[in-house]
């Protein structure tokens, strides 16, 4: 089990959780219920668990030739393959329950949200788009849990999805220079492998930039107090910093373990503002 959890990274679901409670924060126009917030974290932890269990078992030949992944459970042999499905199958099983709990018209959203969970590891073998597949998989956590309390969509819910989506992608770009070498030797798509390092630093800040305008129109369509733009000022921040560290630092690994410390806090943070900006008036 232990080994499982590692290789699902479930430490990383503090990524989707922050941004999902601020979906509902914004759907709710101030605190959702409890009940409601139970089965939004549910969602998203079925929906992880069955969308990282999906990308060990797609990818596990592919992280096999990979020096940097080559000792990840599925890859060395230390899990099988078969566990990673019968793990999908299970977040799977929990994201319907949850959605079914929630309101109809997330169960009917359904299966894009299942098609999305399970095949956005496969985009990297056809297209450089790779990097917004996967924001937006992501961005299902926040737009779900609005659509979870609200039982609609509005302006708000989509931009809030649209930011998930460009933030998301701005930090895989840059976790992607990594493997700058290794994805253009095996023929696997990505912006840096695409379009060069150099224009793969730049897209990733100004993708951290549109995150900043995505979340401040969502504040205004939802009404926000001024609290809640304390949080988009911290993603211009994040932004900034982000953007120091690929001038500065030569070290991808270091870049990657800082940029992912600060966008963990970040999340988080959000999470805070949101909430003042949308319950204290």
């Amino acid at each position: 089990m232990k080994t499982f959890l590692r290789e699902i990274r479930i430490e990383h679901t503090l990524f989707a959780l922050p941004f999902a409670y601020v979906g509902a924060l914004l759907a709710a126009r101030g605190l959702p219920t409890p009940w409601a917030l139970l089965w939004i974290t549910l969602a998203v932890l079925g929906a992880r668990t069955a969308a990282m269990s999906a990308n060990r078992y797609l990818d596990r030949e592919i992280d096999a030739r990979n020096p940097r992944t080559a000792r990840r459970a599925v890859a060395s042999g230390k899990l099988s393959p078969a566990t990673m499905l019968w793990a999908a199958g299970a977040g799977l099983a929990l994201l319907v329950a949850s959605a079914w709990m929630l309101n109809p018209l997330c169960v009917k959203l359904l299966p894009i949200a299942a098609v999305g969970v399970l095949a956005y590891p496969l985009c990297k073998r056809f297209t450089w788009l790779t990097h917004f597949a996967l924001g937006a998989v992501d961005a299902l956590a926040p737009l779900g849990a609005y659509i979870g309390v609200a039982g609609r969509v509005s302006p708000s819910a989509l931009l809030l999805f649209a930011a998930v989506t460009f933030w998301v992608a701005g930090f895989d770009v840059i976790y992607a220079l990594m493997d700058f070498g290794v994805d253009r030797e095996q023929g696997l798509r990505s912006l840096p492998a695409r379009f060069g390092t150099a224009r793969g630093r730049l897209l990733a800040v100004a993708l951290q930039i549109l995150t900043a305008v995505a979340l401040g129109g969502a504040g205004v369509e939802a009404g926000a107090s001024p609290r809640y733009y304390a949080g988009v000022a911290a993603a211009l921040a994040v932004a900034a910093y982000e953007g120091q560290l690929l001038r500065r630092v030569e070290n991808l690994f270091v870049v990657n373990e800082r940029v992912f410390t600060a966008n963990m806090a970040f999340s988080v943070l959000f999470m805070i503002t949101t909430f003042a900006g949308m319950t204290l008036r």
